[in-house]
């Protein structure tokens, strides 16, 4: 039997029976692994997304098991395809739904910067409306990119402070997009 190591441990203080981390640490871990996906998808890289969600790529071994249609049950939204302007206010709208902490993968050249849709009527890039934490490169990108992107999302949920969500810095950028907390 090899010997299989889920997750790599934060950095603590180890000794005969117990192990000794920061909270920050041990609740960036835990988040990391355990991210809930609301998947977005208007066109192609919807397909692509699937395709990631299936048994060859599997993106549940890296703890997003369950994808959510349900912005209350979700916190990492993964945009994929084109935005019509008229469909900006719905998907700012579920991303105001969604619970604290939330991130966000725009997924493909469309969800990213509009792609070759230079139009009137389409979003030049989702971060017009909403704060983007991962862009994901491709057109549809494939699977193994999307997983790359919802690994370095991981990267940063990981290193994410505790109260980073409560600083006037984060406050402000949610401000810059409109967006209000009630805190």
């Amino acid at each position: 039997m090899s010997d299989i190591k889920l997750a790599e441990a934060p950095p603590g203080v180890e000794g005969a029976g117990f192990f000794a981390t920061s909270l920050d640490k041990a609740i960036g871990l835990a988040r990391a692994n355990s991210l809930w996906p609301l998947p977005f998808a208007t066109s192609c890289c919807g397909i692509e997304f699937m395709a990631t969600m299936g048994s060859t790529y599997d993106l549940a071994r890296f703890g997003a098991e369950r994808p959510s249609f349900s912005p209350r049950q979700a916190d990492m939204l993964l945009v994929m395809g084109t935005i019509a302007k008229k469909m900006a206010p719905v998907l700012r709208q579920v991303y105001v739904q969604m619970a604290e902490p939330r991130w966000v993968i725009a997924v493909g050249a469309c969800a990213s910067s509009g792609g070759i849709f230079d139009t009137y009527s389409v979003l030049q890039g989702i971060d017009e409306i909403i704060p983007v934490d991962v862009y994901v490169p491709g057109c549809p990108p494939r699977p193994e990119a999307i997983l790359d992107g919802v690994l370095r999302l991981q990267d940063i949920v990981k290193n994410e402070t505790l109260n980073r969500r409560n600083t006037p810095e984060y406050k402000a950028l949610l401000e810059k997009y409109g967006i209000h907390t009630n805190k």
